[in-house]
């Protein structure tokens, strides 16, 4: 319960937890691996109309570093990662696979401490409580990445190079409403793949503003911010967001309750769905609690498999208390024939079999 608690209210304590970022110069750190062969920690299959489960990694470091990731890319392969933190540090690495294409390590992790526009640290927690990540263009390792930072609320556009994260170069326009935001601010960002709005910025606030009941979410078209709204389900926040192809979104969520515990969920919401003032739902495809094998999960990424399988990332943020909470890696692949057949490229493997 403890964990729970701090993952959904992290407040003071997790806040004393984290590690300095500054100065942190670009690292290399050995992350170790244990891989989860099943979703349900009773061994049970795992049963989903929409999704497959494919495996998982409880991660771990020496590195007193490591930890409390809040955003995540991954190439279109599925192997070059790039995650940071709420303790405003970088961690690149390369995801690594068994021969029946389930994540088996991960290799050549470096670390490294964002930073601000004149290239300096950034020393203040607020400035450093990085909370969502997306590919603006190119790859974790050759690209632009927008990450979006809470209590300072802000979103910079950050170039990605072999050697890692570089100092912003702008940033964005900022909602009106980033004015009422305390600790729950923008906590997931993704940039649409295809459909209407192809390669805008989508955001999602974490939870509904004071006196709301609804999420804030923001498109940025031609650099302008423009609100929709999302309904809320069952009172879960929203942590983090990816696009599939053809532009229809996939929402993670989080609910915590003292009496059932640490909840997650996995939303579906249409592409065209993201208008300026309309109000987006979308369809439950994942709901898991403490009997499976999740944790305070906040990254969320879509990639694609050496068969051309749509794949599931998901890693959580175990808000650097490694007694309570664990880093977890979990994949699944997106099974569904309505959702698997609006994205591209499908491998006809695949459509024969349903």
């Amino acid at each position: 319960m403890a964990a729970a608690l701090l993952a959904v209210a992290p407040g003071p304590l997790a806040a004393q937890m984290k590690p300095a970022a500054a100065p942190l110069a670009p690292q290399a750190i050995e992350v170790r691996a244990r891989p989860i062969r099943d979703f349900s920690k009773s061994g049970a299959p795992f049963v989903n109309k929409r999704l497959a489960w494919r495996g998982g990694l409880v991660l771990s470091s020496p590195s007193a570093h490591f930890g409390g990731w809040s955003g995540l890319a991954l190439g279109k392969e599925g192997r070059s990662l790039l995650a940071v933190s709420d303790a405003g540090l970088w961690m690149r690495a390369e995801l690594a696979y068994d021969s029946e294409g389930r994540p088996e390590a991960v290799r050549a992790a470096r670390i490294g401490g964002l930073r601000t526009r004149a290239g300096g640290p950034l020393t203040r927690l607020r400035d450093r409580d990085a909370e969502a990540l997306a590919l603006a263009s190119g790859t974790p390792t050759n690209g632009t990445a927008y990450i979006a930072f809470e209590q300072h609320d802000r979103i910079g556009v950050f170039p990605l190079t072999k050697e890692g994260v570089g100092p912003p170069t702008s940033y964005l326009t900022m909602p009106s409403e980033a004015r009422r935001m305390r600790m729950d601010g923008i906590e997931a960002l993704t940039v649409l793949a295809g459909g209407p709005g192809q390669g805008a910025l989508v955001a999602f606030a974490e939870n509904p503003l004071k006196g709301e009941s609804r999420h804030r979410g923001w498109i940025w078209r031609a650099g302008t911010p423009r609100g929709f709204t999302v309904a809320g389900i069952g009172g879960f926040s929203v942590t983090d967001a990816a696009s599939l192809d053809d532009g229809s979104v996939l929402l993670l969520e989080r609910r915590f309750r003292w009496l059932e515990g640490l909840r997650i969920r996995l939303r579906h919401v249409p592409a065209g769905s993201f208008v300026p003032g309309a109000t987006v739902t979308g369809d439950v495809i994942l709901e898991a609690d403490t009997a499976q094998e999740i944790d305070n999960l906040e990254c969320l990424a879509v990639s694609r498999s050496a068969s051309g399988e749509t794949v599931i990332t998901l890693i959580s943020d175990d808000n650097f208390n490694r007694f309570l909470q664990r880093t977890v890696l979990l994949q699944f692949t997106l099974a569904d024939e309505k959702t698997a057949r609006a994205t591209k490229g499908a491998a006809p493997k695949e459509k024969r079999k349903k």
